[in-house]
Formats: C-alpha cells, structure tokens, sequence
C-alpha cells in the first residue's frame, strides 16, 4: 500500500492520494483520490504500479472493491 500511494502520488494530475482503514468495519479501506482531469485518471489506471498492486490482491486477501467518480467542477466564492 505505501508503495502504492508513494508512486501514485508523483503521476501527474495526482492531487491527492490516500488510504484509511474505516474505524467500525475492519479491513474495510477508504481510498481517497483527486486528480486533475479524467485523462491523468485514466493513465493511473493503466499504470505499471497499479498492474502490479491488483496483482498483489488475492494474497492480500483484497476480494472486492466499489468505485465511484465524482466530477468536480469550479469553486464558487461565497
């Protein structure tokens, strides 16, 4: 994981990058991404490091996931 969020964090576009354990269900992780645009995304998913983490999955014990996008436009001032 650590690995994983190192070399994510230096793709371009990558504004955040990060994982949490949910406190309440234990081996539940949060991933929380930000990224500039849907191309810098789109290249992330067909990344190297990321070819070799979901390799990693069934040793890990990583049998699901659920992936929602949300896109963000301009911030309004208020």
């Amino acid at each position: 994981m650590e690995r994983m969020i190192l070399q994510s964090r230096l793709e371009q576009g990558c504004e955040e990058y990060a994982y949490a354990e949910d406190v309440l269900t234990a081996g539940l992780i949060h991933v929380k991404e930000m990224w500039q645009s849907g191309a810098d995304l789109d290249r992330h998913f067909a990344s190297e490091h990321i070819a070799a983490w979901r390799a990693t999955w069934p040793e890990s014990g990583i049998s699901d996931r659920s992936l929602r996008l949300y896109e963000v436009g301009e911030p309004n001032s208020i």
